[in-house]
């Protein structure tokens, strides 16, 4: 019998995504391992591969559809002997939004579709499962909430902010984030002129975390100067001597250094939870990387048990997959401590927002050559400038002090890594 294919959850916490683009037709032959769709999830448009073998009888869902929720039927996959009238008489009972009318004079036996789901009127509220749940256990009047989903759905970002049953004001010292500015409606009522470009979800979601880390965590900066003359000296060395099988950056030598800093130093490998520190047996290092999509951290796990080569090997793949949007959920999602770096771009300083639930990101400067006093003696040497972004909950100033002091003695030391 036909094969529904559904919306596929690509992370524990995905509730719902953006078909992005069919790879498949109707009537197309697929095996399995096949690519067959592009999903666009809260962090990167992905690859979703059929497991099953058969003839792509029917599109559900058209691409370019936002917010399908999670096991969804997408489209129906089709057994040898079976015609496209079999997969019209197996769709689920619920038409998607761009069914057409004449769809369903298709089908071989008379079947009713249900109706395509409008803006809530009256008393009945469309609302997703999850949605649903989370109202329930927040005491949430739903008939109050504005949903902002497909067709006026409530979604989960919607429960967020709304108000519960008869809850009372939150106390002045809890933390609320607070509205975003119109821009829109400012340039719009200022006469600006200005070209519209949209948002993809994975810059939606960023933008959301990334407000809710400044306002909900408290940021605590720490700042330290490393020379690293040592390092690209040993670099050079290391590189020359590699004759072109493989090429160590900068930003290698830092990733381990963190990792061999953490290792040495765990009171600075840890997360905030209101019941405990979660103190981790591993240095995960996530490394910032931009992409077409908006900014992905692929994770180099157990950067502490590894070499500079496997190091240097695996951010290269992790890099390049990530712009290809290729990544799997696993290889971004989790991670101990994040380290971004603007070196290359010659920024000189600068600090990063962090990326809950870690504790800690280290944001890198350029290496600049700068008069350095030395033994009383003004030397010329090239400093590089690291700020530490940490959550003061889990790591104060002085666990952060004394993390950035292990991290500079790794960086201008590099050989002690090596060995």
């Amino acid at each position: 019998m036909p094969i529904n294919i559904t919306m596929p959850a690509l992370s524990p916490t995905m509730t719902e995504g953006n078909l992005a683009k069919w790879h498949k037709a109707e009537g197309d032959k697929i095996e399995a391992g096949d690519v067959i769709a592009e999903i666009e999830t809260d962090k990167a448009t992905m690859e979703v591969e059929a497991v099953d073998e058969g003839v792509l009888g029917k599109i559900i869902v058209a691409e370019g559809t936002e917010n399908v929720p999670v096991n969804d039927v997408i489209a129906v996959l089709l057994e040898e002997g079976e015609s496209a009238s079999d997969a019209v008489a197996q769709q689920p009972a619920k038409a998607p939004p761009s069914t057409k009318p004449e769809a369903s004079k298709a089908a071989p036996t008379p079947q009713k579709p249900a109706p395509v789901p409008q803006a809530p009127s009256g008393n009945r509220v469309f609302v997703s499962p999850l949605a649903r749940r989370l109202a329930a256990e927040k005491s949430i009047d739903l008939s109050t909430v504005k949903g902002s989903g497909s067709h006026g759905r409530i979604v989960k970002a919607d429960i967020g902010s709304a108000p519960s049953r008869g809850a009372t004001p939150a106390p002045a010292s809890s933390p609320t984030v607070a509205p975003a500015i119109d821009t829109k409606a400012m340039a719009d009522a200022l006469g600006m002129t200005y070209t519209e470009i949209p948002n993809n979800n994975i810059k939606k979601i960023t933008a959301q975390r990334l407000v809710e880390s400044k306002q909900t965590v408290p940021h605590f900066y720490l700042t330290i100067d490393c020379e690293i003359d040592n390092l690209l000296e040993t670099r050079k060395e290391v590189n020359d001597k590699a004759g072109g099988k493989y090429k160590l950056s900068v930003n290698d030598f830092i990733i381990k250094a963190c990792a061999m800093a953490l290792k040495a130093y765990p009171a600075a490998n840890v997360s905030w939870s209101d019941q405990a520190i979660l103190q981790y047996e591993s240095a995960d290092i996530s490394v910032a990387v931009s992409t077409p999509n908006g900014l992905i951290t692929p994770i180099v796990r157990k950067a502490d048990d590894k070499g500079m080569r496997e190091i240097s090997d695996e951010v290269k793949d992790l890099a390049t997959r990530a712009r290809e949007g290729k990544l799997k959920p696993e290889e971004f999602q989790g991670g101990t401590f994040t380290v971004s770096n603007l070196g290359m771009f010659g920024i000189k300083e600068f600090a990063a927002i962090i990326n809950p639930p870690q504790a800690c990101i280290l944001a890198v400067g350029a290496g600049e050559q700068r008069p350095v006093v030395d033994n009383g003696e003004i030397k010329i040497k090239t400093v590089m400038s690291c700020t530490l972004s940490t959550d003061h909950r889990a790591v104060d100033g002085a666990v952060g002090a004394e993390f950035l002091q292990i991290l500079k003695e790794y960086i201008e030391n590099p050989v002690n890594m090596l060995v």
